[in-house]
Formats: C-alpha cells, sequence, structure tokens
C-alpha cells in the first residue's frame, strides 16, 4: 500500500502593528552589507514593502503571548521602517505585513533568519542589465533610474551599454560562454554584426582578452587624440553625423573616431578654408595636407622675414604676464603640488607667452609674390603655418634680381606694376585644388579608392559567374595548379592547393547589397547546411557525390579565390602587391570574365551619384553621357554645375547599359558605337533660360523628384 505524502502546512500571514514588532537576539546577520537602511527606507517609501516580515511571538514566563513579535529574519526592513516612523513619515501603529511562525515547529528562530539570506540568490548581471534597458524603454531616464536604485547615473549608462551588446553575445554570456570583462569590452562599438564578427574572429585565436576585443573593435578607428580630431573638434564631427565610439568602463582618452573618411573630409575642408584666407596675403603658392613628410622643405629657399615688433600695449602686457609667471613659480617652489588654480592660471599665461612668441613675420610684397606656405595641423593639433619659402623655378634672374630692391614689388610681364597679384595656386594632397567652374577639359584618371570600389563590384560579380560555371573554375583551378607544379612551387605537404578568401579592403557602401552578394550568400549558406562537421564524415560525403555536384562545389569554392581588385601597386620592392602584379592580376580577371561572359549591366550594377557620377570630374561625367546617348545629350547638360550634371547624367544614362572603364570586358563593346536615342530636353529648373527647355511645371516637378 502506498505511503500517504504528509501535506505541509505554511505559516499564516497577518499585519501587525509597528509598535508591537521588536527585533530578535536570534538574527544571524552582524555585519552590515549591501543596501544601507537610509536607501532601503527610501525604496520602502516609494515601492512599500515588497517582502514581508519573519516573526514569532513573544512568550512571558507562564508560556502566554504577550501581543509583541520579535523578528528573526527582516531585521533590516525592520530598521528601515523604523527610519521612516522616527521621520514622522510612517505611524507608530501602522500595520506591517508579517509571517507569524508558530513556536511549536521545530526550526529554530537562528534557522529562519540563517535559511532567508543564504537561500537567497541574486539576480544574474544579464537580467539586471535587461532590467534597466526594460526602464529605459518605458520612458525613464538615465537619472531617474538612478534615483530609483542609489546607483550614480554613469552605473546605469553602464549596464544600459552592455544590454544593448549583439543578442547573439548576450546569449553566450548568459552560457558562461564569455566572461564579463570581455563583454564589457564589446560595449566600445554598437555594431553588432563588428561585435559578431570579431567573437567570431576570437575563436581562432589564443589571445581572448578584453584589451585585445577593444583594439580589434577600433582598429578602422581614429584616435580622438589623433592630431586630426583635434583641429576639427568633436563637435563638429559629431554635428556632420560622425559617430564616437567610447569605452564607459575603462579611461578611452575621449573615444575613437569611427568614420575615418568624414574626419578626413573635415580636416582638408577646414584646412583648405584656412588656406584661403592666407591666400589673401598674396603668395604664389600654398600647399596644404595634415602632414608633410619629413624634409619637405629642405630643396626650397626659405625667406628671411622681419618679425613684428610688439606695440606699446601688447609690450606692457607681455611684461605683466611675464612677472606674474615669475612671482607663481617663486612662491610655489618649493610645493610638492600646486594648487588646481595656480596651476590652470600659469597654463593660461604660457599659452598667451607663447602666441606673443609666434608673431607673425613680415616679408617683403616682391619675395611674397614668388614665395609659398605649406598648410598643416601641428603635433597639438592647432593650424599649422609655414610661410616663405621659394622653389628653384620661381627664383628671379641674376639680371633681374641686381635691379629690384627687397622692397620694390617686380612688375608681371607684360602687365603693370600696380597690378594685382594672381590668385594663389593652393594644393590639397597633392592634386591642385579644382574650380569646378573653371574645370580643364582633360579626361583625369579615376581616383584610386574608386577604381577599388568598381573593381570590389566586378570581383563579387566574377566570384557568381565562376561558381556558375565549373568548366571555367576547374580551368582556372588547373591552371593555377600547373603554375605552381610546372613554374615555381615547391610543396611541404602531400598537396598544397588552397583557396585563399580574398577581403575587400576597399568598398561601397552598397556592395553587400547588391544581387551578386545575395546570390553568394545564398549558395554559401546552402552547401554549409549541407557539408558534414566532421573530417572523417565530409571525406565520405565528398566521395559519394555525383560529377555534376561535386564540379558545382568546386566552382563555388575556387571562385572564393577570385581577385580582380585594383589596389595602388608597390613601386619600391615593398612586401606588397607590385605594379606589374596588378597588371598581372587586372589582365587575368579579363581573361577570367571572357570565359564565363561576365556582364555588369546583368550583374546588377547602375551608375549613380553616389558610386561614380558625384566622384569623378565633369569631362567624364561628360564623357559617360556622350558614350551612352551621344553628343546632344552631352551638351544638354555642359553647362551645369557638378552637382546638378551628376544627378542628371544619372537620369540620362539610366536604363542605357553603360558602364565605365574597370567594369567593362577589355574587349567589350563601345556603348558610344551603338545607335543613340534623340537628345533629351532638361528640365526648366536645370536650363539656362526659358527658351527651347522649358517646360510645364508639372512635368518638371515630375522629373526633379526622379
Amino acid at each position: 500500500m502506498a505511503k500517504a505524502v504528509q501535506k505541509i502546512t505554511l505559516s499564516a500571514s497577518r499585519d501587525i502593528p509597528f509598535n508591537k514588532l521588536v527585533l530578535s537576539n536570534f538574527n544571524v546577520r552582524r555585519l552590515k552589507a549591501g543596501v544601507s537602511i537610509e536607501d532601503l527606507a527610501e525604496d520602502i517609501a516609494r515601492r512599500g514593502l515588497l517582502q514581508s516580515l519573519n516573526v514569532r511571538p513573544v512568550l512571558d514566563a507562564e508560556g502566554a503571548e504577550t501581543g509583541t513579535f520579535e523578528i528573526p529574519a527582516g531585521g533590516r526592513r525592520y530598521r528601515a521602517l523604523e527610519r521612516l516612523m522616527k521621520q514622522k513619515r510612517l505611524s507608530r501603529t501602522a500595520p506591517i505585513p508579517c509571517i507569524v511562525r508558530d513556536r511549536a515547529v521545530e526550526v529554530s528562530a537562528e534557522e529562519d533568519s540563517l535559511a532567508e539570506n543564504v537561500q537567497r540568490v541574486a539576480l544574474h548581471p544579464l537580467d539586471q542589465f535587461r532590467a534597466f534597458k526594460t526602464l529605459s524603454d518605458q520612458g525613464a531616464g538615465e537619472e531617474e533610474i538612478a534615483a530609483r536604485f542609489f546607483v550614480a547615473p554613469a552605473v546605469v549608462r553602464q549596464r544600459l551599454r552592455l544590454a544593448s551588446v549583439s543578442e547573439k553575445l548576450l546569449g553566450i554570456y548568459a552560457e558562461d560562454g564569455m566572461t564579463l570583462e570581455q563583454l564589457m569590452a564589446f560595449t566600445v562599438t554598437t555594431d553588432h554584426a563588428r561585435q559578431e564578427q570579431v567573437w567570431e574572429a576570437l575563436q581562432q585565436s589564443y589571445d581572448k582578452e578584453p584589451y585585445f576585443i577593444r583594439r580589434q573593435l577600433t582598429e578602422s578607428a581614429v584616435r580622438a587624440s589623433d592630431r586630426r580630431a583635434r583641429f576639427v573638434g568633436l563637435d563638429v564631427y559629431e554635428a556632420a553625423g560622425g559617430v564616437v565610439l567610447r569605452d564607459l568602463f575603462e579611461d578611452d582618452a575621449g573615444g575613437w573616431l569611427q568614420d575615418v573618411a568624414l574626419l578626413d573630409r573635415l580636416a582638408t575642408d577646414k584646412l583648405a578654408a584656412e588656406a584661403e584666407k592666407i591666400a589673401g596675403e598674396g603668395w604664389k603658392w600654398i600647399e596644404v595636407a595634415v602632414d608633410f613628410r619629413y624634409g619637405h622643405a629642405h630643396h626650397l629657399r626659405r625667406l628671411d622675414g622681419v618679425e613684428v615688433v610688439l606695440t606699446l600695449d601688447e609690450q606692457a602686457t607681455f611684461d605683466a604676464l611675464t612677472a606674474e609667471q615669475a612671482k607663481l613659480e617663486s612662491e610655489y617652489e618649493g610645493a610638492d603640488e600646486l594648487p588646481d588654480e595656480v596651476d590652470a592660471r600659469l597654463g593660461e599665461i604660457e599659452e598667451a607667452l607663447a602666441g606673443f612668441e609666434s608673431r607673425p613675420v613680415r616679408y617683403a610684397p616682391a619675395e611674397i609674390a614668388r614665395a609659398g606656405v605649406f598648410v598643416s595641423i601641428d603635433v597639438d593639433g592647432r593650424l599649422g603655418v609655414d610661410r616663405g619659402y621659394v622653389r628653384p623655378e620661381d627664383e628671379l634672374p641674376v639680371s633681374v634680381a641686381d635691379h629690384n630692391t627687397e622692397n620694390e614689388p617686380r612688375a608681371a610681364e607684360g602687365g603693370e606694376p600696380d597690378a594685382p597679384p594672381p590668385r594663389a595656386v593652393i594644393t590639397i594632397g597633392g592634386q591642385q585644388q579644382e574650380n569646378d567652374d573653371s574645370e580643364d577639359d582633360a579626361i583625369k584618371p579615376l581616383p584610386e579608392r574608386l577604381l577599388g570600389e568598381l573593381t570590389a563590384h566586378r570581383t563579387l560579380a566574377l566570384r557568381d559567374a565562376v561558381a556558375n560555371n565549373p568548366h571555367v573554375a576547374l580551368t582556372a583551378l588547373l591552371h593555377k595548379l600547373c603554375l605552381d607544379t610546372f613554374q615555381h612551387s615547391a610543396p611541404v605537404a602531400c598537396l598544397e592547393a588552397s583557396v585563399r578568401h580574398v577581403l575587400f579592403p576597399v568598398q561601397a557602401a552598397d556592395l553587400k547589397d547588391g544581387p551578386s552578394a545575395a546570390a553568394v550568400a545564398e549558395r554559401h549558406e546552402a552547401w554549409q547546411a549541407e557539408l558534414p562537421k566532421n573530417d572523417e564524415a565530409l571525406w565520405v560525403w565528398l566521395a559519394a557525390l555525383d560529377d555534376s555536384r561535386r564540379a558545382a562545389l568546386l566552382a563555388h569554392c575556387v571562385s572564393f579565390g577570385v581577385n580582380a581588385l585594383y589596389e595602388k601597386g608597390d613601386r619600391y620592392g615593398g612586401p606588397g602587391v607590385s605594379a606589374h602584379g596588378v597588371q598581372q592580376r587586372i589582365a587575368q580577371a579579363d581573361r577570367l570574365a571572357r570565359a564565363v561572359g561576365l556582364d555588369m549591366v546583368e550583374a546588377g550594377w547602375r551608375p549613380t551619384v553616389d558610386n561614380y557620377l558625384g566622384r569623378v570630374t565633369k569631362p567624364r561625367i561628360l564623357e559617360a553621357v556622350r558614350e551612352a546617348k551621344g553628343d546632344q545629350a552631352a551638351q544638354l547638360i555642359d553647362h551645369l554645375k557638378k552637382t546638378e550634371m551628376a544627378k542628371e547624367a544619372e537620369r540620362l544614362l539610366d536604363g542605357t547599359g553603360w558602364l565605365p572603364e574597370p567594369l567593362r570586358l577589355a574587349d567589350g563593346v563601345d556603348v558610344s558605337d551603338t545607335p543613340t536615342e534623340p537628345a533629351e530636353e532638361l528640365p526648366a529648373f536645370l536650363a539656362d533660360g526659358d527658351g527651347d527647355a522649358a517646360t510645364d511645371e508639372s512635368e518638371s516637378a515630375a522629373i526633379a523628384a526622379e
């Protein structure tokens, strides 16, 4: 016969007036720990008592109840209630929820007190992070959350940042797959994809320390202490849409600026603006760069200028600052540490005196007209202006120099002595500053970064095409193996043929969204789902494949080694690829593209303002329209500013199948040879006047919205 299970009986719960409760000597807590009594009292005042007190009746000598109850478990809550009562915020007779233990039970009061504290399990840190995030999502601010839980606002910000890490990584942390210190390191960036990418890479590395994680996440960013960042200013960078990566758990010296391209543009724009101001001084040329190489002016002659003399007021200020500096330094000569206000004042004086020491130098007007200036950023992030350098080709002939005094300006050839000097030629980063309205008609080479982005599109499309053509893939692999076997390869294992996954160091923002990227990713995931994970099982599985599927898998694997990227070749024998090597790579890529019949138009590439037209000169824009639509179409837009020209060219080129040179087959048909359509008229808002190009307002609006 089955034994009956004995039912347990829980102690009754009842409300007891506060003045009928007393602390018990059986409470095992003796040391202070956790939230303070003051903070607990404030929490009870806000939220009420969330947990009842555990009490036992106090008996007299005869064993009868006295109406008073002692508290073996819940002493801190009692003290918090007592504090509220003393502050007149709680009545002495306020009913307090209590669980009354029967004196007859075998469990002692000490055991109750111990069990209440030992059996309690603290929240997992991740639960805390997510709870704080829930409160934030409900509209509570950081200051408000901090006040509710008696922590500093910085703690709230840290926990919210931890909760914002990739859910995949949070799941790994929840399963003890990573430490809290590692999770904290991942908060440097909010890019979940990058976080997961770094974590996957760490699985192949022996170094998983938090500092290494931070370094990986910020390897493509720029420190806030960088001269460019200090010159531009974090407020200007962020106002322009730049993102600053911050480490809330360690000193990050201002963080990291993630958008390096934006920072470079802002720094260059600010330097260019300063150069325009300096150009008004009459210099012949101005070179602008973030930093110049060592010895950049060794071949130039430096002008001997005359330092501008201080005015009486400036001299008086200089003397007063010098005296004040000497007095302060004398007063605190033996001090171990300067007071903050004194240290700050000495810093202000030193900066002011440095301004006097770097006062401008005056040059003769005739010398300014043939000399130039270097404009850069100094090591402290301030504007660096180095004036007065003469190039050898700008030196005066000896006969002319003998007849010109130092301060007498020389008349320009064929002009009057009083004629205004020509505008200074400003060179930024080694390239002469372009004037949009007077742009040279010459077709200039495409920028190297644009070449890299275009060839990244072509490489991805070529991979997809090779993967779909097993015959070409096998031919390419055999070609590689034959070169290795019969020419220069010296294998050290039974077979060292391999495919190295080529990454794209330079890529456009839309590369991952194209049809080629989607096709490659879909095919890769399909094969990966089929492949066994065990090495022995993989061999058996491959051996059982039929020839068609084996060839398809081979083509897919070979395609990941396709590299049709343009990159700047190393002309000096360095470790990088040589210029000849780049040429050979592009030539082989052309051959491969012809073999698979690659068509970048079918692969989804279209010329837009962002990916091409806004990145090249006006002559190249006109050349593209002329090739695709004919001379008449090009003439319709040749009077426009570059920005409007690029937008209108995108509309004209849409659907024409036009491609820039890097994306065409080497022996492809030139679209300029194809019959052109009748030239379109420009919308009225882009035309020069109100003549034939004018259209109805509704038609103009429709075209403008395209």
